[in-house]
């Protein structure tokens, strides 16, 4: 009976693992490559240096802003400010560069700062003012943030950047864009934060099982707080890049770039229940993004229907993610009854 029950538990392990493998940790990666196969038929223009390199390049944004959106959905949360706090943070950036005349470095270190501080904001909101969910404080602030842009820039474009800050979002390091650079070093960083320090762990308890983290002896609001403002932060980041790329800045930047960052999330590996996901799948997630956009751009498709395209791949992403939870839940059940058999 023992070893039948052994034999059996260890079918359903190795269910489970190969599963986990292919849906779990590969799927992000398979869609990406065979999209791009897909592409690369379609066009014959898809695989020119050129091309990739220019992927390369508009995928750092998303990937930037993704970035913050993955930890803030790893504690089973959302940001819906990210692209709001992006516009403010340049607009203040730009307003006290070229209209000020301060230092640009000062200028750019305050924009961040502004960025960080409305990320802040939200998580205090979340924690010490008890906002039932993370949508209603970031929603909140989407609008706020996005408000005082249009107002301190007078609803009108600010222009001229010195070159270092065009480098970085335009420049390239040999044939490699500076920004793909950026968003290469921000990955390894997000990987040693989330796997080998504390807080990183925290965040990803914290998603698991909120109730039993503080249980545990977590500080919580400590944490949120920590994800919120690294996500305005990150998102005050890919708005410097927006700046060095078109050499101006607007108020209306960033515009419902919170949905191709939770695409990219999503796309990525990560759950909405949280405590699931990783640096470098959001990044092939962002990739896959960039992908599809490119590959519209190339077979000529028109720029609305590019829109209903990307809408349904959130849809898919989405349900893809309650697929896989469904399957882990029913792997899991299965798992626990023959053990008990």
């Amino acid at each position: 009976m023992q070893v039948k029950t052994n034999e059996v538990f260890g079918g359903t392990k190795n269910r489970a693992g190969w599963f986990n493998i292919i849906f779990n940790k590969l799927g992000a990666l398979l869609a990406l490559i065979l999209l791009m196969v897909a592409l690369g038929i379609a066009s014959p223009y898809f695989f020119a240096l050129r091309n990739l390199l220019n992927i390369a390049q508009q995928l750092a944004i998303n990937a930037l802003v993704a970035f913050g959106m993955l930890l803030a959905i790893l504690t089973a949360g959302i940001d819906l400010s990210v692209g709001s706090v992006l516009a403010l943070s340049i607009s203040i950036s730009s307003i006290l560069i070229v209209n000020v005349g301060i230092n640009s470095v000062v200028g750019i270190f305050l924009g961040l700062l502004t960025g960080t501080l409305c990320g802040m904001i939200n998580g205090l909101l979340l924690t010490k003012f008890h906002l039932p969910h993370p949508f209603i404080a970031t929603l909140g602030m989407m609008n706020v943030a996005r408000g005082i842009a249009l107002i301190i820039t007078k609803s009108s474009p600010i222009s001229g950047f010195p070159e270092w800050i065009q480098f970085i979002g335009s420049g390239s390091v040999g044939p490699i864009p500076t920004s793909f650079l950026l968003v290469l070093v921000t990955v390894c960083i997000f990987h040693y934060f989330l796997t080998r320090t504390s807080t990183g762990r925290y965040i990803y308890a914290v998603g698991g099982n909120l109730e039993a983290a503080k249980l545990s002896g977590i500080n919580t609001d400590r944490v949120l707080v920590i994800v919120y403002s690294i996500s305005g932060f990150m998102a005050a980041v890919a708005g410097v890049v927006l700046m060095g790329r078109v050499n101006a800045t607007y108020p209306l930047a960033g515009l419902l770039y919170e949905m191709d960052a939770i695409a990219a999330v999503i796309m990525g590996g990560a759950s909405f229940m949280g405590g699931i996901g990783t640096i470098w799948g959001t990044l092939i997630g962002a990739m896959i993004i960039a992908v599809i956009r490119n590959g519209l751009n190339l077979l000529g498709v028109p720029p609305d229907v590019q829109t209903v395209v990307i809408g349904s791949v959130i849809i898919t992403a989405v349900y893809f993610d309650v697929l896989r939870r469904r399957q882990n839940e029913k792997l899991s059940k299965q798992t626990y009854y023959e053990m008990m058999s």
